[in-house]
């Protein structure tokens, strides 16, 4: 009698699991399958390399799509070695003093923090007091310390992760504690810590208030010539067609979106085959 409503217990907490899990990927992929129905249309090699014309109502999204790129490189170069680096001092240096504590509470909540609040921190401190101007590069600085606090937490509890006895193994043996950082640690986090520039990465692609105020432009026809130089990027030149400029065919905005996702969806997947691949040798050795 137990044991039949054991069984029937967890069939009902099964049942549940699947339900949830439904209720999550069901509607992505319902949204992926209308984006790619409505968009695929649009796709074409000119679309894809032309510069927009007519106020995007023709022509590509060519700048646009180097643009983010631009963006997301930018992000991780920024954002990535700062965040490794403040989650190494509060795993390894910092230790549970009221300090860290707050620290840590400060770093969750600014992942909470709306993005057109790092654009207004953007504009103030990089286009305005450090004079970078409408740029990319203050674009980048700006999705940066958006994108630090996902940085630092992931990189903080892929540290936490790697067992004790592996720092004790490595101290056992003659390394100092940095030593022990650089060569036993961090490469024991990296899947966590990739996978967590990467969630930052394909935030930052998909961000359209930050750049907005801080060098984010609608129709450039060049590609910027350098990082003082304002750029396109997609989620702005989507927002813009969808939104403001009349007469866009819905297969162009279509296009756009599509475009967008399979930029995001394309590091995401990028992202998860070097971890997998991370892992398999981390075990092999």
């Amino acid at each position: 009698m137990k044991t039949a409503r054991r069984q029937l217990n967890q069939r009902t907490a099964f049942g549940f699991l699947i339900a949830s899990t439904l209720i999550v990927v069901i509607p992505v992929l319902v949204i992926i399958g209308i984006i790619l129905f409505n968009g695929a249309g649009a796709i074409s090699w000119e679309f894809l390399t032309q510069a927009p014309s007519q106020a995007g109502k023709a022509g590509g999204i060519f700048p646009a799509i180097v643009g983010t790129f631009y963006l997301m490189l930018g992000t991780l170069i920024i954002a990535l070695p700062v965040g490794v680096m403040a989650g190494v001092y509060l795993t390894e240096y910092a230790g549970e003093k009221w300090l860290t504590k707050l620290i840590n509470m400060a770093i969750v909540n600014l992942a909470g923090v709306p993005s057109i609040i790092y654009g207004l921190f953007g504009l103030g401190i990089f286009v305005m007091a450090f004079n970078f101007g409408m740029s990319l590069l203050s674009a980048c600085f700006t999705l940066a310390c958006q994108a630090l606090a996902m940085t630092i937490t992931t990189s903080r509890e892929a540290i936490l992760a790697v067992p004790r006895e592996y720092r004790e193994g490595s101290l056992a043996i003659g390394a100092t504690k940095w030593q022990t950082i650089m060569h036993v640690v961090l490469p024991q986090a990296k899947p966590g810590i990739i996978t967590g520039a990467v969630l930052a990465m394909s935030r930052a692609a998909g961000e359209t208030a930050p750049i907005l105020v801080v060098g984010a432009a609608f129709l450039l026809p060049r590609l910027p010539q350098s990082l003082f130089d304002q750029f396109m990027a997609l989620p702005y030149h989507l927002y813009t067609v969808a939104a403001h400029v009349p007469g866009v065919p819905d297969a162009t905005i279509w296009g756009v979106a599509l475009v967008l996702l399979v930029v995001v969806l394309s590091f995401n997947v990028m992202a998860t085959l070097i971890r997998l691949r991370t892992r398999t040798r981390r075990y092999s050795l």
